[in-house]
């Protein structure tokens, strides 16, 4: 079985869960939408989180995240115990919709419990149809400037990163042999 792409505007698709694919999506907007769906009732997973877009110049948004995680650190008292700012994409992304949220209220904590988010697709969502939202598409034009999840994550933790990447490419080498191994032994 294989999965197919439905794209939409704004309007979800009438699924019990929508499972959306962030690749090129611009961060805000899809957490606008995404957090509108969960606000009616909706289940939403979003896969491939790292490859979600901020836009903006690199040194623009990486100084911008970089000031905001120290800020909370003071001089007088270095073990101050601010808001605790995300660092892996599937996290900021997930922190992103919780700030358009009603989160305060009973039917924003319930919006934010049926949203997911994860970096890659795990193997339950392989095969299922995925999402995209239009109205939330990076439009490249010539000269924008942008930047991914994942290339913001490699500059602010570089050895968490290199690690997950080490991982994810040995789960991809393992796939490919299981796939292999798997057509193999069907055809004879």
């Amino acid at each position: 079985m294989s999965s197919k792409v439905i794209i939409v505007e704004r309007n979800p698709p009438e699924l019990s869960e929508i499972v959306v694919d962030a690749t090129n999506h611009v961060v805000g907007r899809l957490a606008s939408i995404v957090a509108k769906w969960a606000l009616e009732g909706r289940r939403v997973v979003i896969v491939n989180a790292e490859k979600a877009v901020v836009t903006g110049d690199f040194n623009m948004v990486l100084n911008w995240y970089k000031t905001r995680m120290s800020e909370w650190l003071t001089h007088y008292n270095p073990e101050k115990a601010g808001p605790k700012i995300p660092r892996k994409p599937d996290r900021i992304l997930r922190r992103v919709i919780r700030g358009m949220l009603p989160r305060k209220e009973f039917r924003g904590r319930q919006a934010y419990r049926r949203i997911r988010v994860f970096m890659g697709t795990p193997p339950q969502y392989m095969n299922v149809d995925k999402v995209v939202i239009k109205g939330a598409l990076l439009s490249v034009r010539p000269g924008a400037k942008y930047v991914t999840l994942e290339e913001l994550w490699s500059h602010i933790e570089p050895r968490q990163y290199e690690a997950w990447k080490r991982a994810k490419e040995a789960w991809e080498s393992k796939m490919a042999k299981f796939k292999k191994a798997e057509s193999k032994g069907g055809s004879a």
